[in-house]
C-alpha cells in the first residue's frame, strides 16, 4: 500500500435470485489492511417471504469473524453450542483460534415474512503467538459500543480503538473498526494511531486524497497520517485498519494460517469431521472443496 489512497473496486459474485457479494479484500493492490485479511460487501437485496440464507455449517482457523448488518437478520450457530441472532448494530464475533465451525441462517420468522438484507462480512487474521488459541464466540448489543459524534459526523466504533475510544469487542492486536455517517460536506479525519487504513464506501459519494470513491468502492492507504475524508454527498462508510500483520498469510477456503502445514492439517481434520458439530444444526455441512 501506498501513502496516497489506492481505490479498489472488487469483484462481484453472483449468488443466485439476486444476492450479489462484493470482495474487495484480498486484493491485488492489497492482501490485508492491518489484520483485515477478507471483507465482502453483501447485497442489498429483498428476500422475498419462503426466501433466506442458508450458509451451511463450515470451519475456520486462524481468525476472528464479524459480520456487520445494515439491514436483516441472521442466526448464528457455532460448534462451542451458541446460539444468536445478529441484527443491525449488534456484534456477533467468533475467534476461530485453532478451529471452530458455524452456520449462518435466515430465522424462520424472518424467512417466513420476507427481509432486506445488506451488509459486509470481515475476516480479522490472529497474530501469529495467537493462531491457536482456544475458540469463542461474543456477542454484543448495539447499545454496548461506543458512539462518537463529531462536526459533520456520527461514528459506531465496532471493534479496537480510534478516537481516544476503545470498544468492548475482544481483539488480539492494535486494530478498528467503524461506521460513520457523514453528513453532506463533512470532513473527517482519520484515526493517526494505526499505521494502515481502508475506507469502503456503502452509500453516497465523498473524496479521499485525490479519489473519488462512490457505493461500493474501497480505498486502501498507509505510512504517515492519511489525508482527511470529504463528504460529497450524505454518506454511510466503513473505516477499519490497525497495524501490519506480523508476516504474511495462507487463505484457503474458510482457513487462514501462516504456515501451509496448518492450513494442510485443517484441510484433514475438516475431512475427518474433528471440528465437532454445529449444535442445532447437525444434519448439513459443506464439504471441503476438491481444490
Amino acid at each position: 500500500m501506498n501513502a496516497t489512497p489506492q481505490r479498489i473496486d472488487g469483484r462481484l459474485h453472483d449468488l443466485g435470485d439476486g444476492f450479489t457479494v462484493r470482495r474487495l479484500l484480498p486484493a491485488l493492490d492489497a492482501r490485508h489492511v492491518g489484520p483485515f485479511v477478507f471483507y465482502d460487501h453483501m447485497g442489498p437485496v429483498d428476500l422475498a417471504p419462503g426466501r433466506g440464507l442458508d450458509v451451511r455449517p463450515h470451519p475456520h482457523i486462524g481468525l476472528a469473524t464479524v459480520t456487520w448488518l445494515f439491514d436483516g437478520t441472521i442466526r448464528h450457530r457455532d460448534t462451542l453450542g451458541s446460539l444468536a441472532d445478529i441484527r443491525p448494530g449488534a456484534v456477533n464475533w467468533m475467534t476461530a483460534g485453532r478451529g471452530i465451525a458455524h452456520s449462518e441462517r435466515t430465522p424462520p420468522e424472518a424467512r417466513a415474512s420476507g427481509q432486506r438484507m445488506h451488509g459486509v462480512q470481515v475476516w480479522v487474521a490472529l497474530p501469529k503467538a495467537d493462531e491457536d488459541v482456544p475458540p469463542e464466540f461474543h456477542h454484543h448489543e448495539a447499545d454496548a459500543l461506543p458512539r462518537i459524534r463529531l462536526p459533520g459526523a456520527e461514528l459506531v466504533l465496532i471493534a479496537g480503538n480510534a478516537y481516544g475510544r476503545a470498544s468492548p469487542v475482544k481483539v488480539f492486536a492494535p486494530m478498528f473498526f467503524i461506521e460513520a455517517r457523514l453528513e453532506a460536506g463533512a470532513v473527517l479525519e482519520l484515526p493517526h494511531e494505526h499505521a494502515e487504513r481502508g475506507v469502503h464506501v456503502v452509500d453516497g459519494v465523498l473524496e479521499w486524497g485525490g479519489e473519488s470513491l462512490a457505493h461500493g468502492q474501497m480505498a486502501v492507504q498507509a505510512g504517515p497520517p492519511a489525508p482527511p475524508l470529504r463528504a460529497r454527498s450524505a454518506s454511510r462508510v466503513m473505516l477499519f485498519g490497525g497495524a501490519p500483520l506480523d508476516g504474511e498469510r495462507h487463505l484457503w477456503w474458510n482457513f487462514v494460517a501462516s504456515t501451509q502445514a496448518r492450513i494442510e492439517q485443517a484441510k484433514d481434520d475438516w475431512r475427518e469431521q474433528r471440528f465437532g458439530k454445529v449444535a442445532g444444526d447437525e444434519d448439513e455441512f459443506i464439504p471441503l472443496p476438491e481444490r
